[in-house]
């Protein structure tokens, strides 16, 4: 197998696994691979970094539980702290951001939720957004 880096004529860059290089060409040119994020079908290999193996005795470790559970910990509190200026707005999300950027409605900070379609909207229309790190409980389920 091999994994590749690809660009659509769009920008998106994105992996993909083949059996061979040669495999990758004879679906590019079926037109059978198609970018994850825009479905564009002109896709041409991204620039790639080669993989070089590290050096047998200079293997970096892998960080401990404790060390992943205290990075989880801070980005958790990060994320909380964020949201304490935050209001919900559950479904509503696209529509006040957008309602925010056009100048319709006064800029506040706000979170809450969004399709991929509505979310990919809001991007291409140049509204600011961006999702959470970690998943956020509406506040009328939280306990």
């Amino acid at each position: 197998m091999i994994v590749f880096d690809l660009r659509c004529a769009g920008g998106h860059v994105f992996e993909a696994w083949f059996a061979s290089s040669t495999a990758y060409a004879e679906q590019r040119d079926k037109a059978l691979v198609e970018c994850p994020l825009c479905g564009d079908r002109s896709i041409e290999k991204a620039v790639m970094a080669p993989q070089i193996a590290a050096k047998g005795n200079s293997k970096p470790g892998l960080p401990s539980p404790q060390a992943m559970k205290a990075a989880l910990e801070h980005l958790a509190q990060a994320q909380a702290k964020m949201l304490e200026t935050s209001t919900w707005v559950g479904g509503a999300f696209a529509e006040k951001a957008r309602a925010m950027h056009e100048g319709e409605a006064p800029v506040t900070q706000i979170h809450g939720q969004a399709s991929l379609a509505e979310a990919k909207a809001l991007i291409e229309d140049g509204v600011p957004v961006a999702p959470l790190p970690l998943p956020v409980v509406p506040p009328k389920l939280a306990n």
